[in-house]
């Protein structure tokens, strides 16, 4: 008796190579951005001799950048804030690394302990603060890679529940390179 199936109709797929997509060198979606996030965390040996600690400001540094997409690596000591802000036209993806951040949104406060992490769109509006006693590191992979972070006023927090406004409110913008 023969029995078609699959594997009889197409062939093996393994049998033909030229059918199988190469895997991709760089991320092109939501979930691999969030994987490559992830997959950095896992790997402290790609970050973790580069963090400093400054109780002046935020720390941070550029660790990796690809086609259109940058990767930053941050560290806070105890008080640090961003100050609620967006990311201009740039999505996001926020993973913490070491210790505990907290993010305020319209809707709500949320903490985030290390590995916990936060995809965003461009528009998103909130603020990071580390409010624990304990200094916390975090990782940004911005698409495209960041060119503005508008500053905005408290009462903007509020009113937007952290949901997406208007690039041109009253805003003011960060040098390349601060980020969130």
């Amino acid at each position: 008796m023969n029995s078609d199936n699959d594997l009889q109709i197409a062939g093996d797929i393994l049998e033909v190579p030229h059918l199988l997509q190469p895997p991709r060198e760089h991320p092109a979606t939501v979930a691999e951005f969030a994987g490559l996030a992830r997959a950095i965390a896992a790997d402290r040996s790609q970050w973790a001799h580069l963090v400093r600690y400054d109780a002046t400001t935020r720390w941070y540094h550029r660790l990796r950048t690809g086609p259109g997409y940058e990767v930053w690596l941050l560290s806070w000591v105890p008080g640090q804030g961003s100050g609620p802000h967006d990311h201009g036209r740039s999505s996001g993806v926020l993973t913490v690394l070491d210790g505990t951040l907290t993010e305020r949104t319209g809707r709500g406060t949320r903490a985030l302990a290390a590995g916990a992490q936060r995809v965003f769109a461009p528009g998103y509006v909130h603020e990071v603060v580390n409010d624990a006693l304990e200094p916390a590191v975090s990782l940004h992979v911005y698409y495209p890679g960041l060119t503005e972070m508008p500053m905005l006023p408290q009462s903007r927090l509020r009113s937007t529940g952290g949901t997406p406004i208007s690039p041109h409110c009253e805003a003011r913008t960060e040098p390349r390179g601060a980020t969130v």
